[in-house]
């Protein structure tokens, strides 16, 4: 297996996780077909910790567990097993998500006008909601004036554009 998956599946899995998936994503390109409790002692990490971690990874679709039973004690265990193969089209998958709630978010700035009172702790209403509050803030009280969301509608153009256009994530 190329470095560059092992590097990348890890690398995911602690975008996901955190520092406990990095070291259980280690331990299964380390190790492959291991159970929970090798990956718990060559990880040090508690077994609730490194169950927490294989669930979620195998419910991503980055890992498989083949359940076979464990000759010592009689009962079935897990062996899992990383799918390197699968880390390309999970990010995929994420880019695509994160591009639809962009262009959906750029949409609702677009067709809303808004209002608020310039106070950053407060919210911003659309025109249905400042007309029913009586163009007053809810929280601050004052006067709701016209919200000019040019820049955020750039900014959210930009990544858009952005994520679209960008080669695989290294």
């Amino acid at each position: 297996m190329p470095k560059s998956f092992e590097d990348s599946f890890i690398k995911v899995a602690g975008l996901i996780g955190g520092p406990d998936y990095i070291q259980v994503a280690k331990a299964l390109s380390a190790a492959e077909n291991s159970t929970d409790e090798e990956i718990a002692e060559l990880t040090q990490l508690k077994i609730n910790i490194v169950r927490k971690s294989l669930y979620d990874l195998f419910g991503r679709s980055l890992i498989t567990g083949t359940r076979v039973r464990d000759l010592k004690r009689g009962w079935f265990v897990y062996r899992w097993k990383a799918q390197h193969d699968q880390v390309e089209p999970f990010v995929e998958r994420q880019k695509n998500k994160a591009l639809l709630r962009l262009k959906q978010r750029l949409n609702y700035e677009s067709v809303n006008e808004f209002y608020h009172c310039g106070n950053l702790n407060c919210i911003k209403y659309t025109f249905d909601s400042a007309v029913q509050v009586g163009f007053k803030c809810q929280v601050c009280n004052l006067t709701l004036n016209l919200y000019n969301n040019t820049e955020l509608k750039k900014a959210l153009d930009a990544k858009i554009h952005e994520i679209s256009t960008e080669d695989n994530v290294d």
